[in-house]
């Protein structure tokens, strides 16, 4: 591939931006290698500063459900254009927005918009301590919720233990209210519940994760920790930022069967501008100021263009609900070519797919929470990248997060990638 005018850019870049990237994972650093600066994108392909042309399979990490720039969410973005982009006043679009999240899913009675996920999750937390009175959160390996303070920890001397900070500047007092259980493991959450009696506000988690690859909630510790939230009064969160209109016009919630307290939202709701949203119960969310005590703010909350655009992505989710039906056809057509292409290596690589998500794990053990995640050879799948995009088919560039398929990918890009796989762990294997 030619590469000569990211690399420039990318030089330039690190001279003035950290790392020369706005978000880590774009640096290509667990994978190696210059990223590629992208100049635009039309469908299911992205282009590159030298011209390549990429089948894409990031999807700006979720919310591209119907490829890139499609039509109707232009039009929609062109008309809030022309009539402001930003008051600083309430809106009829927030209202319509509102109405059409809490129709599609039952389970949110009141949202709140803001400008993104991380600013849901931690609105979210901050709500469910204002309603219990209480301060610990529970969270779980391998599940992120954005980069507030309180969600970066991992376990000390062991999982069940108070947290330690992963990154310098979260204070070990932010650290201690952190409780970090094992995901599919319910003994766990019951050990710590046990161990903090009375004093856990809330557990937030993604209920089908995208963030260690994707992994699945079993049903089984999924309801048996909505009963256990129920029975201890935590606020059960689920965060929905990748998963929410993804995966189900209801999110990952319609999928599990599971009603959560409070759900957080991003990507899709702004049909791929900076966006976030949190809701749940209305008892819950009438404890946000102005009607309740807790504080939550922000100019650009419900802006015109999200809005606009997240109004037209979530419209067409409504008025076509088959699109399901066709990206789950394409999408167990793209895992079941890929898994015969690793079947044909002798390897038994591991594919985990939740509708239209899915990852390839370098690992031949099933793949069910953190522990078996991180088991995978990351130093082959970034040779598996690097074979692939030089085959124009465009990957996440990390083992550890999910790939999307969306409606603008054909049978004959799907079967081209498929053919690019088998040629791939062929040459790297």
């Amino acid at each position: 591939m030619k590469n000569k005018k990211s690399q420039e850019l990318f030089e330039r870049a690190q001279k003035l931006i950290p790392g020369g990237v706005n978000s880590p994972v774009r640096a290509f650093k667990s994978v190696g290698g210059t990223p590629l600066f992208i100049t635009r994108g039309e469908g299911s392909r992205m282009y590159d500063a030298d011209g390549n042309a990429l089948i894409d399979y990031i999807g700006s990490w979720g919310p591209h459900l119907y490829g890139h720039n499609p039509p109707f969410i232009k039009e929609a973005l062109l008309k809030a254009l022309e009539d402001g982009t930003s008051f600083g006043a309430p809106t009829e679009i927030e209202v319509k927005m509102a109405e059409l999240i809490c129709d599609l899913v039952p389970s949110v009675e009141m949202v709140r918009m803001v400008n993104s996920g991380t600013e849901a999750t931690m609105s979210a937390i901050r709500v469910a301590r204002g309603f219990t009175g209480k301060e610990k959160i529970i969270k779980f390996e391998g599940c992120y919720h954005g980069h507030g303070d309180f969600f970066l920890i991992k376990a000390g001397s062991g999982a069940l233990t108070f947290g330690v900070p992963t990154s310098p500047g979260v204070t070990k007092g932010t650290a201690a209210d952190t409780l970090l259980a094992e995901f599919n493991n319910i003994e766990s959450v019951k050990k710590i519940i046990s161990q903090n009696k009375g004093e856990i506000a809330a557990l937030i988690l993604e209920p089908i994760v995208g963030n260690m690859g994707t992994v699945r909630a079993n049903d089984d510790f999924i309801k048996e920790l909505r009963d256990l939230c129920s029975e201890e009064k935590i606020v059960l969160i689920f965060d929905e930022v990748m998963t929410g209109f993804r995966v189900a016009a209801g999110g990952a919630q319609e999928i599990l069967g599971v009603k959560p307290d409070m759900t957080t939202f991003g990507k899709i709701i702004g049909g791929g501008l900076p966006v976030g949203a949190y809701g749940g119960k209305r008892e819950i969310m009438e404890m946000v100021s102005p009607v309740g005590p807790v504080y939550q703010a922000g100019t650009l909350s419900g802006n015109p263009l999200a809005m606009n655009a997240g109004y037209a992505a979530l419209s067409h989710i409504k008025n076509n609900p088959d699109i399901y039906k066709d990206l789950e056809s394409k999408s167990s057509r793209l895992a079941n070519g890929i898994m015969n292409a690793v079947k044909s290596t002798g390897k038994n690589f591991q594919l985990n797919r939740v509708g239209s998500m899915m990852t390839l794990f370098f690992t031949e053990e099933p793949v069910f929470d953190f522990k078996t995640a991180i088991k995978s050879d990351t130093e082959l799948f970034g040779k598996f990248f690097h074979s692939m995009l030089k085959r124009g088919v465009y990957l996440p560039p990390a083992q550890f997060e999910a790939l999307f398929v969306s409606t603008a990918h054909s049978d004959d890009e799907i079967d081209a990638t498929i053919k690019a796989a088998e040629e791939s762990l062929k040459e790297i294997l």
